[in-house]
Parts: C-alpha cells; structure tokens; sequence
C-alpha cells in the first residue's frame, strides 16, 4: 500500500504550455554551428565576431585596482555617473553631439542589452519594426519578443548590401514604427557616407519613423570617417544611439554598452533595466572609463591591423572563386559561394568537414542570404592565410 502512495505523489507534474513566440524562435545560426566545431579537432574558424587582441592592459589594470581597493558593488541603475559623462564628453569631441549624463543616458550589459530594453519600451502590441537585412542574428527575434513585427528590408550584393531610400520606402505601412539599422554592418562591413544616410532620413522623415541606430562597430570604418546617425538634421530627437567598448577596445567580455537618446524613452528602458538587470557590471564600467579616457591610441592600432587583414581576405577569396565585395568597415566579409554548391548550408557543412575551417553560413542573417557566408578576419594574417589554403583546395576539389 505504502508502495502504491509513493508512486502516487512521485507522478511528474506536467509543464504549463511555454511561450509560443520563444518556441517558434529559431536558434542562433552563429552558435548552433558552432556548437558543433567544439567537437571536431584541428579546426580554423573564422565565425566568432570576436577580436583576438586581448584587452589593452592598462584598462584591465584599472578594472583590478578598483577590485582590490573595494570597488565592488551595485551602481546606480543608469550606470556610473564618471562614465556617463565620459561618454557624454567623448560624443561631443567626437561627433558634436550633447548629452545629458543624468536624464539621456544609460550604461547597459552590452549592446544586446541595450537594444532589447529599447524594443520594449518602444513597442506596442501591433507595432512594426523595420530591419534590414543581412542583419545581426537577434535583431527580429528580440522584435517579436517584445510583441512586434519584423519587417525586412532587403538589400541586394549589386547594390553593396546597402539599403536604398526606395527600398526603406517601399516597405513602410500605416504600422510601421521604427527602424532598425546597424553600420559599419555586421555581416556585411557595410557603411555609408554622409549623403546616404541623408538620403535615407529624408524618407524616414517622411514615414514619421524612429531610428534604433547601432553604431558598435563605429571604431572601424575604413574608407572615410564614420558618420552617427543623430547629427542628421533634426535626428538628435528621433533616434536612440547604440555603442558600446567590446569591438573598438577587444572588450567583449566586460559587457559593458551604452544608450543615448531622448529622456523619456531612457527613462523607460531604465525602469526595465531595473527589474530585468539592475545595472551593468561596476568593474566592466571602470574599465569603460579608463578606455574612454586613455584607449583611443588603442583603437587606432587595432583598427590599422584590421585594415591590412580586410584588404589581404578580400583579394585572397576573389583569386580563389569566392565573389566578394570591399567592406567599408567592421571586421567581416560576406563572399557568394560557387554555383557548383547548392545552399550555404552545405558549402559550410562540407568546408567544415572536409577541411575543418568553420564559417557561418549566411542564411542565419536573413532569408535571401543562401548564396553567402559570413568569414570574420577577427584572426591573425597567418590564420587567415591557412585557412585560405584549405578553401582554395576545397573549391578546386568540388569545382572539378
């Protein structure tokens, strides 16, 4: 008897019905690849958007000084009040935008973090949020998260991966809300000059949209200097800036991003930010301050290193049979693989296997992407020039 109640009360307790929009979510096309590549040897990859340069070391060494003399405690929930005037002076010198560090700005986990708050504070049940596309990998999921719908605007390799004032046009409805636009582009290293992106606010003028500008790659812009997207005329107020210190500063670890825009939604993301997080990492936000005020020389090294290794994979993967435009900035290139593969998915999964170099497929940043693979040179020339070799040998392989 006591047996059979014992088998009673052990009864699983089934789960409640889970989120639908989490379920239908794809899993990230970068790390469900990649998941993979942790269980081969003697693989090259050339998929994480990570630099390979360590953290400059005295911007660690502040970060450990403030360790060791106690500096390890909640913040104010918009972040220090030193970085948001760092960052408040850093704008200004760079780009002659004002600020205010109290109400117009907050110290977030990285931009992802970032990003997300600002979505939900943005968004109303009904909402549509432009992107385009090729995008970051989680810019439509966070969209529907939030109770939104994506929208994408397509943009084409014989245009440079650029979005056309026609295009963002064209796919405006009486929903649509904001748009979403990242550059220099990841996966693209795409960036625009100072007239496109006023041909572009002409149109978003004309839609009444809101921008969600992510600039995290600002640092590597290689072909002219890099132009934010709120000095436009009149976008200072209708436009939420995204930055953060992980790819200019090689600090994607510290996970420390920033919001800067009008203080009504800064006051909302930071309510949000309250609940969900709290604040960012006050060790992350001391090493922010120290790469702000001594980290420009830095950048400046990292970014010339970038430059000769883009102009180096450009030239290798057109000799070997991948189409590849000049990317003007970040550190990816988006090549067309050959016409004898029949979807990215196989070109990757057969690179992989055959010659153990792992790149992302490029599917996994938008639907019209198949034809493409994303390659980071986020890797030493020597890295890059073995890896080379191994794809050269296998298109010539394949290619017959």
């Amino acid at each position: 008897m006591k047996a059979a109640m014992n088998r009673k009360i052990k009864k699983a307790y089934p789960l409640p019905k889970l989120s639908s929009v989490a379920e239908q979510m794809p899993p990230s096309g970068i790390r469900l690849f990649f998941d993979l590549v942790l269980t081969m040897d003697d693989v090259i990859s050339l998929g994480v958007g990570e630099p390979d340069f360590n953290t400059p070391w005295h911007i660690s060494q502040y970060a450990i000084e403030k360790i060791e003399t106690g500096f390890t405690t909640y913040t104010s929930n918009s972040g220090l009040m030193e970085l948001r005037e760092a960052i408040t002076d850093n704008v200004r010198k760079t780009y002659g935008l004002s600020y205010d560090p109290v109400r117009e700005i907050l110290i977030t986990v990285g931009v992802s973090e970032a990003y997300d708050l600002a979505l939900r504070a943005l968004i109303n049940p009904g909402d549509e949020i432009l992107v385009h596309e090729p995008c970051y990998v989680s810019y439509k999921p966070l969209i529907s998260l939030a109770g939104g719908s994506p929208r994408v605007v397509s943009t084409r390799k014989e245009n440079g991966f650029k979005v056309l004032p026609k295009d963002l046009a064209s796919n405006c409805s009486r929903r649509s809300k904001a748009f979403v636009f990242n550059y220099p582009c990841n996966p693209t290293g795409v960036t625009y000059s100072k007239k496109e992106l006023e041909a572009l606010a002409s149109v978003i003028r004309e839609k009444n949209l809101f921008v969600i500008s992510d600039e995290i790659y600002h640092h590597l812009s290689f072909d002219h200097p890099h132009i934010s997207f709120p000095i436009l005329d009149g976008f200072k107020e209708r436009c939420l800036y995204l930055n953060g210190f992980s790819k200019g500063y090689a600090m994607t670890g510290w996970r420390i991003g920033f919001a800067c825009g009008p203080s009504p939604l800064i006051a909302l993301m930071t309510k949000i930010h309250q609940y969900t997080m709290l604040c960012a990492s006050v060790m992350g936000q001391y090493a922010a301050i120290e790469a702000l005020k001594n980290g420009s020389e830095d950048t400046v090294e990292m970014k010339n290193e970038y430059f000769r290794r883009r102009n180096y994979i450009v030239k290798k993967l057109n000799d070997i049979g991948l189409s590849c435009h000049v990317p003007g900035g970040a550190f990816y290139v988006f090549p067309e693989i050959p016409a004898c593969f029949s979807s990215d998915l196989e070109f990757a999964n057969q690179l992989l296997k055959e010659e153990r170099v792992a790149v992302v497929p490029g599917s996994a940043f938008g639907r019209d992407c198949s034809r493409h693979i994303r390659i980071s040179y986020a890797y030493s020339v020597d890295k890059l020039k073995a890896a080379s070799e191994r794809i050269e040998r296998f298109i010539k392989r394949h290619q017959g």
